[in-house]
């Protein structure tokens, strides 16, 4: 049996306790507003989530849970809830809704798949920057942003075997062990250090698989401590307001496409 700390969970916790107050995802949508939540914010969130999924849908270690977002700052809360109770992410791997799990998290442009998927549960988000909550719930759907917040702020993460099954991505399984080393190695070669800041530049409705198929990218970041910048690309004339973002965010390495220009930065894939 590996041990414990070898899953994102307790890893995820011992970055939040090492330096609470230091950002660690800023998300920009395709209008320009920025949310900047540090360590201990989207902690919370991951708090709040775990506390929803157990209290308010009994999920249990094993239990499966279909995540279909995008990256976005609240995907990663519910990436890294998912592994604090010990429930595996379930992608699709094409982008739609994986059937048949216990639990299934889709924004509005999915949430009608995520009804018909066979999922116990349904929730969905608006995916607003500022948390705002959907526009119109359908029947038996938990609009997560309004549900959420009146779960406990503080959750201490299930003791997981490092060996059960963390995530499944179409037919491929990863344990917990398997997706940590999978971010040691990203980071390893990427060769990200403390001072970094990593811009990962996505479509605003690409699948989270744009995080790696195995999500090394949100794992790379957790076991080196460096913040993410989660920014659309700039669209045509656009590109030397973007460059200066990424300036402004003190960028240092670049994911994704990224236009040429003065920045100082390095281009990592």
């Amino acid at each position: 049996m590996r041990a414990m700390s070898d899953s994102p969970a307790p890893l995820w916790r011992a970055l939040v306790s090492t330096d609470p107050g230091r950002p660690f995802v800023t998300s920009y949508d395709d209008l320009g507003d920025r949310v900047e939540l540090s360590r201990a914010t989207l902690d919370n969130w991951v708090s709040k989530t775990s506390n929803m999924l157990v209290d308010g849908f009994g999920t249990q270690p094993g239990d499966r849970v279909a995540v279909a977002l995008p990256p976005h700052w609240q995907s990663l809360a519910w990436l890294l809830s998912c592994w604090s109770v010990g429930a595996a992410v379930v992608l699709d791997g094409s982008g739609g809704v994986a059937r048949d799990t216990e639990v299934a998290v889709a924004d509005p442009d999915r949430l009608t798949e995520a009804q018909d998927g066979g999922a116990e549960e349904v929730v969905g988000t608006s995916l607003d920057s500022l948390g705002m909550p959907l526009k119109e719930v359908p029947a038996m759907v938990t609009d997560y942003t309004v549900e959420v917040r009146g779960h406990g702020d503080h959750f201490q993460s299930y003791p997981v075997d490092a060996g059960e099954i963390a995530l499944e991505v179409g037919e491929r399984t990863l344990t917990g062990a398997e997706v940590v080393a999978a971010g040691r190695a990203r980071a390893e070669a990427w060769g990200l250090a403390e001072g970094d800041r990593l811009a990962v530049v996505v479509a605003s409705d690409a699948p989270l698989t744009a995080l790696g198929e195995d999500l090394s990218v949100l794992t790379a970041a957790v076991v080196s401590g460096v913040p993410l910048v989660l920014t659309p690309a700039p669209s045509a004339g656009d590109e030397e307001r973007f460059l200066k973002r990424l300036a402004t965010e003190r960028v240092s390495v670049v994911y994704g496409p990224a236009p040429e220009g003065e920045a100082t930065f390095r281009r990592v894939d």
